[in-house]
């Protein structure tokens, strides 16, 4: 069986919807980026009914909702990327929003960045734990993405800065987590 990309699908969307796990549909699409799929793209389905074969452990329950449905600047931005343009002083001086390059565009740059350190699985979860924690706090999930990759570049191992505070994980953030082989989704989404 197959399957047709639609918009806002990721492996994790798309194994929810259909009761599989993302492992199951990088296993039958052994050729295919999970972190750049295109919309109208087709993709093999896992055979079989529930594909779940590790007891639910690789399928996490849905971004939660930021009280409207949806994940605050996933759909914003019509600038689809391109030349950069350098901005300074006072936030009245930066642009719009809506102006800004999409969650889509920057996600398909960026992630392939991530690929040189991370896995493939690890940077889907980046972008889980990415679209969970702007879902559940409405900020801009450009914003995080553009945090991650100017402290890590999206690299899950990344080494922790100490200027006398311990400040570990994708974001550096001030005496946080950082990355936990044994538990990879639980460590990247509190990094």
């Amino acid at each position: 069986m197959s399957y047709t990309i639609q918009s806002g699908d990721t492996f994790w969307a798309i194994a929810q919807k259909l009761g599989t796990s993302v492992d199951a549909l990088q296993a039958a699409n052994p050729g295919v980026n999970p972190s750049l799929l295109q919309i109208g793209q087709t993709i093999n389905l896992p055979s079989g009914g529930n594909n779940n074969n590790n007891n639910g452990s690789d399928k996490p329950s849905p971004p939660p909702s930021n009280g409207n449905g949806s994940i605050v600047g996933a759909t914003g931005g019509s600038n689809g990327g391109g030349d950069f343009i350098p901005y300074s002083g006072p936030a009245s001086a930066y642009p719009d929003p809506s102006q800004w390059a999409s969650y889509t565009s920057l996600w398909a740059q960026n992630s392939r960045l991530m690929l040189l350190n991370s896995s493939p699985h690890e940077v889907s979860l980046i972008q889980r734990s990415i679209e969970t924690v702007s879902a559940s706090s409405n900020i801009d999930v450009r914003c995080i993405l553009i945090i991650i990759v100017q402290e890590s570049g999206g690299n899950v191992r990344v080494n922790s800065t100490n200027n006398g505070v311990h400040n570990p994980g994708l974001m550096q953030s001030h005496n946080g987590v950082g990355f936990n082989a044994a538990d990879p989704e639980g460590s990247i989404l509190q990094m």
